[in-house]
Formats: structure tokens, C-alpha cells, sequence
């Protein structure tokens, strides 16, 4: 573990629990057990899937979708499409995992054990700007529900929460639907999005965001029956705290009978960090969240089993050539972008490519999230390419990108290169190229004549980024600060990728080894 655990070792807790980009959390608890999903939109593979036993110290223990369906509509990288607002359930000694796609509709996976196997997506409902979908099996009459909300980018509505009537099975819908929740009919609501629907004490719940992600609130709504009519409040607001647009998240109950409430806070480039609530319920029955309904930044710990400090992997020496479960592809991954071998390091080929120029258009870049924190990544290479033109490198990756790494000269020799893209219009599509900036040199090229690097880059405070290298004389700065930034949804992305020119042939690889990231906070 290269980056500090929330647990601050006396019985207490900081927030943010997981300080990285796990936008849109749902959590469960199964016996001792608990589990996190969030939202992975266009990388693969998706779904990721954290356990811990305290709700505090949390491992990446793997992935529920291996690929992104329709295939062929994720070959190319959807930055901010794909997997939105997944909810995470048990029912009938299966896990369950239902999201919206806003551009194809609502789909869910399950499994019998939490490391699967799982099924491949199934559609339950196709259909252009169904989000957030959550399952609801009512224990108590059989019966079995879902409701979504609406993406207007694609739906032309939003601030209404739809509910169904589900097969029990979970593979489709008995009815068109309803309106459960219309909040353009509550004073002062709008963007209603993200429900989780439970049944407590004799109550339909639904826990459902509004106001958007940097100034929203957490809302809790209530109705003896699914489809309404429901009462509404306001459970957790930023009040007088940092934590900028507190909502979006779970709510799960310990063996113990403790309440908790997982959210995320949008921090601009770092993405959607998670924070972890008390919850209690008030003397009228409604959910109290936080300290009187705003965040706390140190807690009590759950009244759970003390457990080791640990956090999501972020570290990887990549044995055998295989990487670790914190990365992911930008797109559906392809054969021949990574080979194993008997050694030690993650051998990529130069994949043949006509948007060498820009990072933000190739599938092919292994991702992973970058630290909510201060902290220094640092990774080696070696170019293993003859091709004139072959390059690779360390990127951060956003709307804006930077980058350092090795190129193949026409001449032979190998340089080592730094480049950067200003922002485009986020969310622009992708072609042509003048919707976003053209890539640039960010300092001269400097000879490596070994063919090797080291490279650094260290993120400091709101994600400003100093790049810096050693090619055999030590280390270098390397031109001006570049402050990461994020995607429409996504935060910024640490990425390795290798590349070359359209051409015939195999472009040889290179080979990353030793990858770090270590914090600076303090």
C-alpha cells in the first residue's frame, strides 16, 4: 500500500474514506462483509468491486464487466458514457449490479459470489437517457420494483424519478412505467438523479440526490406505497463544511445495527471521492445524516472488528507482464496490447495508429485513477522499438493532457519527448481534430541514449503536475506545471501507453517496470 489508509489508528476516521475517483458509490453488507461498486463510464474493465470489513479500510478486489456492451460501440474510447451510477444488491444468494447506459438503456449483471463469475449484461429496458437504475425486492409482499431517473442530454427531460414493476428474475420489465417523484414540483428541487430505493419500518425509501454535483444536496423521500405519493427531505447539505455538494451514494446497516451512508464529493480533477456518514433515525422516523445533516471530517469509527490499514492498490512491479486490478482500458481492450513473458514489467506494443497526435482518442491507454492527494508517481521505461516515430510514455490524462516518454527518431537515435494538449469543449466529439488543441511540445527533446527513463510526476495541490526525468545523467525537471483536468464526469487519469505511426508490421514494444506512486501528504 503506497497511499495512506482513512484510518487514523485511535478509533477514528478521516474522510474522505477512498480519496480517488470512485464516482457514484452503492455499498452493501453481506454477513461481515461489506462491498463497493461505483461508476466506471467508458473504461474496461468496469464495475469495479471494493471490499472491507469496517466500512473504512478498502481493497480493489475486482471487476464485475469484463467488456462493455454493444462491443463495437466502446472500440473507441466514451469518456464519459458507459456505466453510470451502478446500485449494488443481494437477493436470493445472488449479487446483483443494475445501471443505466444513457445512451442504450438499463443493464444488469450477477453473480453468486462477489468475485463472480459474472453474467455477461443483460438489457432490461432499452432506451435513450435511462441513468441510475436501482433494483428493489420487496421481501415482505414478493413483488419487485426498479426505478431510474433521466439523463435530458438524451431523454430531453430530468428532475423525475421513474418506477417499474420487475420481474422477480430481474430480466425485464412488467409495465411502461411512472412517474414516482417529479421534483419540478418541490420548491427549489432540481436535478433529481442518482435513487436507491429500500424498504425500513413499514416505508418505501428512496435516497436520491438534487442540485447538481458541486452544489447539491442529499434527499431522502418516503411513501407507504412504491409508486408514491412521497414525502421529501433534505438529509445531508454542505452547511458550513468543505464538502462541496454533498449526495449521491448508499445507505447500509452493520451486524451491530449501526447505520451508515457512503457518498461522493466532486473534487474537480480529482474526480468523485468518497465520504462515509454516520446515519441515525430521528425521533420522527426520518434518517439523520452526518453531525444534524451536514458531513463530518473525523468520525467514530463503526463498532466493528478492528482491521489492518489498508487502501486501494495504486503500486504495481506488473509480474509476468501482467497488471494489476486497478488498471483499466480506455475502450474495449483488444488482443495484442499487452503480452506476458517469464520476466518482470508490463510489455506493451506499439500499437499502429492514425491519432498518434492525441492521447484522449486511443483505446489503448492503461489507466489508473490519480490520487485525491499530494503525491509522486513515478514509473521506468524502455523503448524496445526500431520504428521511426514509435513512442511511449507517462500521461495525465484529462480534457487536458500531459505527457513525457521515449520516441524513435528518423535518425535511429531515441529522445526523450514532453508534450502536452490545451482543453477542448468537454464532452465535444472527438472529430475533428480542431474541436480539441493539437498536442505540443512542452520543453526540447533531450537524447536517451540508452533507449531508457526514468520518469516523475508529481501532483501537487489541486492537481498541479511537475514532470521530470533521468535518462542516465539524474534527475531533471522538464517544462511548466500543467494542473490536470478532469472530463465532463470523469476526473484526471495517471495513463502508460505505446504507440506508432500507420505503417505495415509489428512496431515493437516498450517495457514499464517499477510503477509508484508515493504520497506527500502529511
Amino acid at each position: 500500500m503506497a497511499l495512506p489508509s482513512a484510518d487514523l489508528g485511535d478509533g477514528t476516521y478521516r474522510n474522505p474514506v477512498l480519496d480517488a475517483d470512485w464516482s457514484d458509490p452503492d455499498l452493501l453488507c453481506v454477513g461481515d462483509d461489506f462491498y463497493l461498486t461505483a461508476s466506471s463510464f467508458g473504461r474496461v474493465p468496469g464495475l469495479p468491486l471494493l471490499h472491507s470489513r469496517d466500512l473504512v479500510n478498502w481493497t480493489l478486489v475486482g471487476h464485475a464487466l469484463q467488456l462493455l456492451e454493444p462491443a463495437g460501440d466502446f472500440r473507441e474510447p466514451r469518456h464519459d458514457c458507459g456505466v453510470w451510477a451502478p446500485s449494488l444488491r443481494y437477493h436470493e444468494d445472488r449479487f446483483w449490479i443494475f445501471w443505466g447506459d444513457p445512451d442504450h438503456g438499463i443493464f444488469q449483471v450477477n453473480a453468486p459470489e462477489i468475485r463472480g463469475p459474472w453474467t455477461r449484461p443483460h438489457l432490461v429496458k432499452e432506451g435513450k437517457g435511462l441513468i441510475e437504475a436501482c433494483p428493489l425486492w420487496d421481501e415482505e409482499t414478493g413483488e419487485a420494483y426498479l426505478v431510474h431517473a433521466w439523463a435530458k442530454s438524451r431523454a430531453g427531460v430530468k428532475n423525475r424519478l421513474t418506477g417499474h414493476r420487475m420481474r422477480p428474475d430481474g430480466t425485464g420489465l412488467l409495465d411502461e412505467g411512472e412517474v414516482i417523484i417529479d421534483a419540478d414540483r418541490i420548491p427549489g428541487w432540481f436535478t433529481l438523479e442518482g435513487p436507491k430505493a429500500y424498504r425500513h419500518d413499514g416505508w418505501f425509501w428512496i435516497f436520491a440526490p438534487a442540485g447538481g454535483v458541486e452544489t447539491g444536496w442529499q434527499g431522502a423521500f418516503r411513501s407507504r406505497g412504491f409508486f408514491g405519493p412521497y414525502e421529501e427531505r433534505v438529509v445531508l447539505e454542505q452547511g458550513d463544511t468543505e464538502v462541496n455538494g454533498p449526495h449521491q451514494g448508499g445507505w447500509v446497516r452493520t451486524k451491530a445495527g449501526e447505520d451508515w451512508f457512503a457518498h461522493f464529493q466532486q473534487r474537480g480533477p480529482y474526480g468523485r471521492v468518497v465520504h462515509l456518514q454516520p446515519m441515525r433515525w430521528g425521533d420522527d422516523s426520518w434518517p439523520v445524516l452526518g453531525d444534524k445533516g451536514v458531513p463530518v471530517a473525523v468520525h467514530r469509527k463503526p463498532r466493528l472488528p478492528p482491521q489492518p490499514p489498508s487502501a486501494p492498490a495504486t503500486d504495481d512491479d506488473f509480474p509476468g507482464g501482467r497488471f494489476g486490478r486497478q488498471w483499466q482500458w480506455t475502450a474495449n481492450r483488444q488482443d495484442g496490447w499487452a503480452t506476458q513473458h517469464s520476466g518482470d514489467g508490463l510489455r506493451l506494443s506499439c500499437v499502429r495508429t492514425v491519432d498518434a497526435h492525441d492521447l484522449r482518442r486511443l483505446p489503448n491507454v492503461l489507466t489508473q485513477r490519480l490520487p485525491g492527494t499530494p503525491a509522486t508517481v513515478e514509473v521506468e521505461l524502455r523503448l524496445d522499438s526500431e520504428e521511426p516515430g514509435a513512442r511511449a510514455g507517462l500521461a495525465v490524462l484529462g480534457d487536458a493532457f500531459s505527457w513525457m516518454g521515449l520516441q524513435r527518431e528518423a535518425d535511429g537515435s531515441v529522445r526523450l519527448v514532453h508534450r502536452f494538449a490545451e482543453s477542448g469543449a468537454m464532452g465535444a466529439p472527438l472529430t475533428p481534430l480542431g474541436q480539441w488543441g493539437r498536442e505540443r511540445d512542452a520543453a526540447h527533446p533531450r537524447e536517451a541514449p540508452e533507449g531508457r527513463a526514468r520518469l516523475w510526476i508529481e501532483s501537487g495541490a489541486g492537481a498541479r503536475c511537475r514532470f521530470s526525468y533521468d535518462v542516465g545523467g539524474g534527475r531533471q525537471p522538464s517544462g511548466q506545471v500543467f494542473a490536470a483536468t478532469p472530463w465532463r464526469w470523469v476526473g484526471a487519469l495517471l495513463g502508460l501507453f505505446a504507440l506508432a505511426p500507420v505503417g505495415g508490421g509489428h512496431a515493437g514494444a516498450a517495457l514499464f517496470t517499477r510503477f509508484r506512486i508515493t504520497s506527500s501528504f502529511r
